[in-house]
């Protein structure tokens, strides 16, 4: 009764979807891509998989896609001879895919309507499923079990913020959730989320969190040379990074670099939204204020034309945010000073990079709390504050190496969660 309810919503549902897919592609300027979403996929596309057997993980977008890195790597290290297929349901999700090499194709997840659903799982005919944290669809679901075809939720998380509203929908969630053949936890609170929500208890495992294990190193200073020659950065500026911006932070960060230029005229700042759509508005922004800019798009490494301290790079492009991070001396999270939710502090962490965030961080609290007791990050609670911290790091080169030691050996000892999900998938019978 619940599927037949749902896909007679999802008939009535069909216009509106369409309508505001169409609206969201036009107003952060992503491909239409309808066909894909209604699970076709071309020939030349399939052609990519030359017949093999099909793992296919879906990740909704950059965030996502980053944290299942360590997962891909090992399952292609694991079944060379699989092909590799990647779901997302962005157009930044599709390009950061798109540029991990390990992958055999990427394609757009399709809308929750039965038969796109069975279309791309005939095309497909997956061995496996992999679903990337929290993405829960009825129809697909249903369907991977139906075809008997295992179902696994990878680096599974429930936040803070959004408990309660799946609690109040558990009459609609468990449906789903029986599905699952193995749910891949971060903590112990999340196991225990889940099966609040309808889990089947015996196969929720806790496996830790996949974004522990982002290769971490120390950025030499031949590599932080070479990264800074790259993106036409002076060797010998201070670097702030601030990543994974959204609207409001921008002009926060602004005001604080005007006023640290003030008094040190060597600094440079690197501005990185978190949706590159956005540069445009962004650019206007960087005009009314006085600030020389360049896109990175824009940039001519060749050329010998260099920037000049007081400058701004601005990052209208995805997938270059960990070099950027390299390159720096001192990093911003984006995210956070903003009640959006935060975004991920392992990936300056992972470079050694001493890191400053905002108090909105409600969907990676686990991943703060972490920070705050290993004494790796610090947070600050307003823009003023943020200031202030800043400067007092730009002043003491010797607490920024050490905030950045922390996070290193933060990284180090809390990995190991990779390994984890690859011995719950490797025992899959489909697999071998």
């Amino acid at each position: 009764m619940f599927y037949l309810s749902y896909n007679l919503l999802s008939l009535f549902l069909l216009v509106p979807v369409l309508l505001f897919t169409i609206y969201r592609s036009a107003a952060h300027k992503w491909p239409l891509a309808l066909p894909a979403r209604f699970g076709f996929i071309s020939r030349e596309e399939l052609s990519k998989l030359h017949g093999r057997p099909v793992i296919l993980l879906h990740a909704v977008s950059v965030g996502e896609t980053i944290a299942a890195r360590p997962l891909i790597t090992a399952i292609r290290e694991r079944y060379p001879h699989h092909a590799l297929v990647v779901s997302t349901s962005t157009d930044t999700g599709r390009q950061t895919a798109s540029a991990t090499k390990e992958i055999d194709l990427c394609i757009y997840f399709p809308f929750d309507f039965l038969p796109s659903v069975r279309h791309i799982f005939t095309l497909l005919k997956p061995c496996v499923v992999i679903i990337m944290e929290t993405e829960i669809w009825p129809n697909f679901t249903r369907e991977a079990a139906q075809r008997s075809i295992p179902l696994i939720l990878a680096n599974g998380r429930i936040s803070d913020r959004s408990f309660p509203r799946y609690l109040k929908l558990r009459w609609f969630f468990r449906h789903a959730l029986q599905n699952f053949t193995m749910l891949c936890m971060q903590s112990e609170t999340a196991r225990e989320r889940i099966i609040a929500i309808g889990a089947p208890v015996k196969r929720v495992v806790v496996c830790g969190n996949l974004k522990y294990d982002i290769p971490f190193h120390r950025v030499t200073l031949d590599e932080k040379r070479a990264l800074r020659l790259r993106f036409t950065i002076p060797e010998e500026c201070l670097v702030i990074s601030a990543g994974s911006t959204h609207a409001g932070e921008e002009e926060l960060i602004l005001h604080a670099y005007r006023e640290l230029l003030t008094d040190r005229d060597n600094l440079f700042l690197v501005l990185a939204p978190r949706h590159p759509q956005r540069c445009a508005e962004i650019g206007a922004l960087l005009e009314k204020s006085g600030i020389s800019f360049r896109r990175l798009s824009e940039l001519k490494p060749d050329s010998g034309e260099m920037f000049r301290s007081g400058e701004l790079l601005l990052v209208d492009s995805v997938g270059e945010l960990m070099n950027l991070y390299a390159l720096s001396d001192l990093a911003f999270v984006g995210g956070s000073l903003e009640p959006v939710g935060g975004h991920n502090l392992l990936e300056p962490a992972s470079r050694g990079i001493p890191f400053v965030f905002g108090p909105h961080m409600a969907n990676f609290s686990e991943i703060t709390a972490l920070v705050l007791e290993n004494r790796a990050g610090i947070q600050v609670a307003t823009p003023s504050e943020l200031a202030r911290t800043l400067r007092r790091l730009i002043d003491d080169p010797g607490e920024r190496q050490l905030l950045g030691e922390y996070s290193l050996a933060m990284m180090r000892d809390n990995g190991g969660s990779t390994e984890k999900h690859m011995r719950g998938i490797s025992g899959l019978p489909k697999l071998h």
